[in-house]
């Protein structure tokens, strides 16, 4: 089978993990720290804590965003707007954080949220925006400022933005690679990302200012250079285990040296199915919008009765998968289902072929005249 995820480990990663158990380091240390410093020369933006999983980052940014104020004007749960067409581990950590999800419409046309949608539904009760970057394509974040600016000239009131980039290492949005816009930035360096650790995450801030605090929550809210020799030390906020270890780092080192090549591979892979997959009956691309460079993690299509496309595909030996329900449909949210006429008409239609590094010119052909042949 050409498979839709495969994991990348560099040349180099074994020797690097060996050292670290050689070390007998193996929570937090120096190369934690040196990833740390080496992703924020990578981004541009020094204002990043490394942290376990891409989960983790969303936590705490919204931790971070919104603080210990919660709730609306009317003592309910505090109120996140968010996109239903996302992995559950999005909108689960809104729900982690005790407050409410309000679903936005999708748009059919980039699998992302509907921006216009959006802004009809900011309000006073709004305490943040969860934007996710879907398979790798960015969200339009200059034309959300602008929904911003609106919704704070109308109300006072400026809700933070969260950017869930977990499939979106390399993305640019407008010249800038994401976690440059100002906002919270989640991102996943899981085993099957562009940047892996194995599992691992990263929380890119929008300023200095809560640098230190997100480092402190990581780790329970406990200053690692405060004496715990003697027991000589306070913690004023309480945080979590959210911590990367020496192992993940020493991995995400050895890749961060090679991402940038697989990154350009999805890329032309991606480009040659645009040029391949142009016009055929029963299936449409996605949107292609000017100054919004996808990484491609994923290669999302929309296709007319999904059941048949995938078994075709399965039965010609290429792996492709919806990869997530849309969330809303999910019963421990069922208190939060509204009316989405944008995402019903993809629901059932997205479906992701390979576009990986992994891929060789022959698979790729293979996968597009598969496709050609109908289903």
């Amino acid at each position: 089978m050409i498979p839709l995820f495969r994991t990348a480990v560099a040349p180099d990663a074994a020797d690097r993990v060996t050292e670290v158990l050689r070390s007998g380091l193996l929570g937090h240390g120096p190369r934690t720290e040196e990833f740390e410093a080496a992703l924020a020369a990578r981004v541009g933006n020094p204002h990043l804590a490394v942290v376990n999983n891409g989960t983790s980052a969303l936590h705490l940014a919204l931790r971070l965003a919104i603080g210990r104020d919660q709730a609306a004007d009317d003592g309910a749960p505090g109120e996140v707007l968010s996109t239903p067409l996302t992995f559950e581990a999005t909108n689960w950590s809104i729900l982690a954080n005790h407050l409410r999800i309000r679903w936005v419409d999708v748009d059919p046309a980039t699998l992302n949220m509907d921006l216009d949608d959006l802004a009809e539904k900011i309000s006073p009760a709004t305490r943040a925006v969860m934007v996710v970057h879907w398979g790798g394509c960015p969200v339009d974040l200059v034309r959300l400022r602008r929904v911003l600016d609106e919704a704070e000239a109308a109300y006072g009131v400026r809700p933070p933005v969260i950017e869930d980039c977990a499939q979106a290492w390399g993305a640019i949005c407008h010249g800038q690679p994401l976690g440059n816009h100002g906002n919270y930035c989640a991102f996943s360096f899981h085993a099957t990302k562009h940047l892996s650790c194995g599992t691992g995450g990263m929380l890119v801030l929008p300023g200095r200012e809560s640098l230190p605090r997100a480092r402190l929550l990581r780790f329970f809210g406990i200053d690692r250079q405060a004496d715990r020799v003697n027991a000589d030390y306070d913690v004023a906020e309480w945080g979590y285990n959210f911590y990367l270890n020496e192992i993940g780092a020493a991995i995400g080192l050895a890749n961060l040296a090679t991402v940038d090549e697989r990154v350009r591979l999805h890329r032309e892979n991606a480009a040659f199915y645009d040029r391949e997959l142009a016009g055929v009956p029963g299936l449409e691309l996605t949107a292609r919008t000017e100054g919004l460079e996808s990484s491609f993690w994923l290669y999302p299509v929309k296709v007319e009765d999904r059941v048949s496309f995938i078994g075709k595909m399965a039965a010609a030996g290429i792996t492709v998968s919806a990869v997530c329900r849309r969330n809303d449909a999910h019963s421990c949210v069922a208190s939060a289902r509204a009316s989405l006429p944008g995402t019903d008409a993809v629901q059932d239609r997205v479906v992701h072929i390979p576009v990986g590094w992994w891929l060789s010119d022959e698979d790729r052909a293979y996968i597009a005249e598969t496709v050609r042949s109908g289903w």
